[in-house]
Order: C-alpha cells, then sequence, then structure tokens
C-alpha cells in the first residue's frame, strides 16, 4: 500500500529498485527509462536518497552509468560494504564486475 508521504514517483522508484536482485546492480538512467522517464535519472536519484524504505528497497544497488558508485545517503563506503556483502566487487569507486551483473529490467 503507497504511504502518504511519498510521491508517486517516488512510489514507482522504490518499487522497480526492489526488482534489483541481490548480488546485482542497475543505473539511475535505467530505472528511469524502465518508468517510461528517460531523462529523469537524477530525480530517480533524489527519490533513492531520500528513501524511508530502506532496506526494503535496496537503493545500495543502483549505481552510476558505467559502474560508478555514485552517492549513498549513508556514506559511500557503506554502500561499497553492502555491495561487496552481496558478491559485488568493488575497487577505485567502481563495480569491477560490472558486465556480468548489470540488472536491465528486460
Amino acid at each position: 500500500m503507497p504511504r502518504k508521504d511519498i510521491t508517486p514517483f517516488s512510489q514507482a522508484v522504490y518499487e522497480a529498485t526492489r526488482l534489483i536482485p541481490l548480488g546485482r546492480v542497475s543505473t539511475y538512467g535505467t530505472i528511469a527509462k524502465f518508468l517510461g522517464k528517460p531523462r529523469a535519472a537524477r530525480a530517480v536519484g533524489n527519490a533513492l536518497h531520500n528513501n524511508p524504505l530502506a532496506p526494503q528497497v535496496p537503493c545500495h544497488r543502483v549505481v552510476m552509468s558505467g559502474g560508478h558508485l555514485g552517492g549513498f545517503a549513508e556514506g559511500i563506503k557503506k554502500k561499497k560494504k553492502l555491495l561487496e556483502t552481496e558478491g559485488v566487487i568493488c575497487k577505485s569507486g567502481r563495480v569491477v564486475n560490472w558486465s556480468e551483473i548489470f540488472f536491465s529490467f528486460k
């Protein structure tokens, strides 16, 4: 059931983010395209930054295009640690095994 304090766009972002499986990552832009708003990657990032539903909405699984970790409300070290506990390999602020674990919502 949608919460009244969450906008419909943010709710859609959270629902899409829930689809990203454990040990996989997607991008802000991919979620925006999935939602039919291909120019809204920054808005996706803002919605995830304000995610009140973590950890049920695994916003740490969303990274920048090319596998760069991007931001995280709890800090980039925490995001890296969460990803690594799921088997995602990170080095120098980037997902190393990007092509193997990218989730595209197909």
